[in-house]
C-alpha cells in the first residue's frame, strides 16, 4: 500500500482548497504594486473605474486605474480637457492604462506649468511605479503642454497623441497665420511666459514645430489626428508642418486625417486605429 505521511498529506489537501477557492498566483511586481504604491485621495467612479482626485505641487491632479494594469504599468497623460471625447483613453483604460490628468489651469504649456508637471511625473512614477514612458496626449491647445514637456524629457515619453493640437502658438492663440486666434488667449500666454512684448513672443524659437530634433533623437513615435478643414488651429500651419518636419529628421509620425472637418469633433468615432499605434509603441512584443 501507497504510504505518504502527515504533514505531505496536510499539504495535499491545503492546495486542493486553494484551487477549490480560485486561488492563483499573484502577477508580476509591474502588474499589481504592492500596497505602498497604491493611490489615495478621494475616490470616485469614472465609467466604471476607480477615479483619485488629490493634489501634487498644490495642483488638483487625478488618476483612473484599469481593473488589471498591463506589463510595465503604462499611462496615458491628458495635458487638457479631460473628459472631452474620451473614446481613446477609455480604450486605453481597457487595455491597462492608468489615466492621468493635472490642473495646471489655461496656461499654454508655459514654463512654470511644466514644473508643475515635472514634480507630478516624479510621484507617479517614484511612489506609483508607473511606467518611465508614458503617453503624452493634447488636444487642442493641451498640443503646447505634451509637446513642451515632451521636448524637455524626451527619454521620458513613448508616444506624443495630438488631436487638432496646436503646435505654433503664433498660429493660435496669436492668429498670425489664417486662423482668427484669440485676441484675449495671446495677450494670457505671452504674460504666463514671461515674454516682455508680442515682438518677443513672435520671436520665440521653441515651439513645438521648431523643437522636434529632441524627440526624433530619442525615437517619440507621434500621433496626429486631424480635420483638414480646421478653421481654429489651421491644419497646415500646425500638424503639416509637424509631419514635415519630423519626418526630416528620421522621426516616426502617422497622421489620422478627417477629410471636411473642422476643429470640432475632436476624436475617432472608433479609437481602434489610434489605440492599436499606441499599443505598438508601448507594450512589450508577446
Amino acid at each position: 500500500m501507497l504510504r505518504i505521511s502527515q504533514s505531505r498529506a496536510n499539504l495535499i489537501l491545503a492546495a486542493s482548497v486553494l484551487m477549490a477557492i480560485g486561488f492563483s498566483l499573484p502577477a508580476s511586481n509591474s502588474a499589481q504594486p504592492d500596497k505602498s504604491s497604491a493611490f489615495s485621495g478621494t475616490k470616485s467612479a469614472y465609467h466604471g473605474f476607480d477615479r483619485y482626485d488629490f493634489e501634487v505641487d498644490g495642483r488638483k491632479c487625478l488618476v483612473v486605474v484599469p481593473k488589471q494594469a498591463a506589463a510595465g504599468r503604462p499611462w496615458i497623460w491628458r495635458a487638457e480637457f479631460f473628459d472631452h471625447h474620451p473614446e481613446i483613453d477609455l480604450a486605453l483604460i481597457n487595455k491597462g492604462f492608468h489615466l492621468v490628468f493635472m490642473d495646471v489651469g489655461n496656461t499654454f504649456g508655459c514654463p512654470s506649468a511644466m514644473r508643475h508637471f515635472d514634480a507630478f511625473y516624479k510621484v507617479l512614477t517614484s511612489q506609483h511605479k508607473l511606467s518611465p514612458k508614458p503617453v503624452l496626449e493634447g488636444l487642442s491647445r493641451g498640443g503646447l503642454y505634451v509637446y513642451n514637456w515632451g521636448a524637455e524629457h524626451p527619454n521620458q515619453v513613448s508616444v506624443i497623441l495630438g488631436d487638432n493640437p496646436v503646435c505654433d502658438f503664433k498660429s493660435w492663440p496669436g492668429g498670425k497665420g489664417k486662423g482668427p486666434g484669440s485676441a484675449g488667449d495671446w495677450a494670457k500666454l505671452i504674460k504666463d511666459y514671461g515674454f516682455r512684448s508680442e515682438a518677443e513672443a513672435l520671436a520665440f524659437e521653441k515651439n513645438p514645430v521648431d523643437n522636434l530634433a529632441p524627440l526624433a533623437k530619442a525615437k517619440v513615435a507621434l500621433l496626429h489626428i486631424c480635420g483638414d478643414a480646421d478653421e481654429v488651429v489651421p491644419y497646415a500651419e500646425n500638424s503639416v508642418l509637424i509631419k514635415q518636419r519630423y519626418e526630416k529628421l528620421g522621426g516616426k509620425i502617422e497622421v489620422i486625417v478627417k477629410p471636411g472637418l473642422k476643429h470640432h469633433p475632436h476624436g475617432l468615432e472608433d479609437p481602434a486605429p489610434a489605440v492599436k499605434f499606441i499599443l505598438e509603441h508601448t507594450l512589450p512584443a508577446n
